[in-house]
């Protein structure tokens, strides 16, 4: 390809971001709780069994389809997205037109869910090796809009539950996501062989840090780095879930907030977990990958030990919202700590080995949440058996750092004699 056929990474960062708004969406399905549930006449907690479905499909697609995305490449993968998460909304709406609930778990959950887990892998790989400069930048760009979908499409589908009806405001969603992640399929694309960005010249300035390996999924499924990382994200996970899911009553419990005012905040929460997966993913790629997570671990062993017993309600707010920008930001610095451990042979399927642990957490945060202040009727406790977790994460982070300081020594001791 040369260099006059050369596509703008900036325009395949912005596509990038067009497939994560869409998808993200997801993450507005309290929004369509309500509504649904008097179509089906059931319990919200019914309905939102479609959501759980979605979320374990997740992982599952990511973990299982990553070497087919490496292997087709983000035009297809991407294009297979957007019909999967299309095809999943629109036959919601179908579902909820024929008043389905089976139907509906299958659309929403099982097809839409396949589509969220490709959507989400296929963009990541393609842009860590467009910028290979700015690796937690650009991958923290598309995964910010994972992060704020919910604040631009949860408006849009209140709107049109209200104007349209509930199954019409599915037909119109499944149209516009569709529209959105075929459109910005068409034009991401992988770099050439070996490309480096404009202007970027080696040993003048930045220089560009050597990956520790470049190697296949079952290569990196033999390291003990890959299991390092699986840990640290499946309690950064489990533990943030946790206490999104429960941030609402939370706030009314220690602030003794009214639903309305705690709604808000959780609104908030949104834009912290946008803001968080931007800022702390650019920062990663000045403060290193290991040790953006041994910041997130230390603080967060803190703030879940200590937040029960704050009073002001404005330190309460600083350090919640604190940490859910720990949260965001760890799937947003992911792919390039990944792209780093393990090169960007197969970093699709890899990353999507690792978003596994999204499915499991999903379950597991809230259920452990659940279990001890049911158990205990204390959110004390409750949030102190979260800050042992980060203990583990935190311990598990610092073999982590060590592992990859010593590779980097080899790596240089092998650069200075060749």
């Amino acid at each position: 390809m040369n260099t006059q056929k050369l596509k703008n990474r900036w325009l395949i960062a912005a596509s990038a971001v067009g497939i994560h708004i869409s998808i993200g969406s997801v993450y507005a399905y309290s929004v369509m709780t309500n509504p649904v549930k008097d179509v089906f006449d059931v319990d919200g907690s019914v309905i939102k069994w479609a959501f759980k479905i979605a979320i374990l499909l997740l992982g599952l697609s990511a973990a299982f389809l990553g070497r087919w995305v490496e292997r087709v490449g983000p035009k297809v993968s991407g294009t297979t997205a957007g019909i999967f998460y299309g095809i999943g909304i629109l036959g919601s709406g179908l579902a909820v037109q024929l008043e389905s609930l089976t139907l509906f778990y299958l659309c929403y959950g099982v097809i839409g869910g396949i589509g969220l887990g490709l959507g989400y892998i296929t963009p990541v790989s393609t842009l860590v090796k467009w910028f290979p400069d700015r690796r937690g930048l650009a991958t923290g760009m598309a995964i910010m809009g994972f992060g704020f979908a919910a604040l631009i499409f949860g408006p849009v589908m209140q709107s049109l539950f209200e104007t349209v009806g509930v199954s019409n405001a599915f037909y119109i969603l499944g149209v516009i996501y569709m529209i959105l992640i075929l459109s910005s399929a068409r034009y991401i694309e992988r770099p050439p062989e070996g490309y480096m960005p404009e202007g970027f010249k080696p040993g003048e300035g930045k220089t560009i840090k050597a990956d520790m390996a470049n190697i296949d999924a079952n290569a990196a499924l033999k390291t003990t780095r890959f299991y390092y990382i699986w840990v640290m994200m499946f309690i950064n996970i489990a533990c943030g879930i946790a206490i999104i899911s429960a941030a609402s009553p939370m706030m009314q419990e220690k602030l003794n907030y009214t639903p309305m005012q705690a709604a808000t905040i959780v609104g908030l929460i949104g834009v912290f977990n946008g803001l968080g997966r931007i800022i702390w993913s650019s920062l990663s790629d000045y403060l290193g990958r290991a040790n953006t997570y041994i910041i997130f671990f230390g603080f967060q062993i803190l703030a879940f030990f200590f937040l029960p017993q704050i009073t002001m309600e404005l330190v309460f707010l600083i350090v919640l919202f604190t940490v859910i920008t720990m949260y965001g930001g760890g799937f947003a610095t992911l792919p390039a700590f990944l792209g780093d451990l393990f090169g960007t042979k197969q970093l699709g399927a890899i990353h999507g080995m690792v978003l596994a642990a999204w499915g499991l957490a999903g379950v597991v945060g809230p259920t452990i949440y659940d279990v001890v202040k049911n158990a205990t009727g204390s959110l004390d406790i409750t949030l102190k058996v979260f800050a042992g977790l980060f203990v583990v994460a935190l311990m598990v982070s610092l073999l982590m750092k060590r592992s990859v300081t010593k590779a980097y020594r080899e790596i240089n001791k092998e650069l200075k004699f060749a």
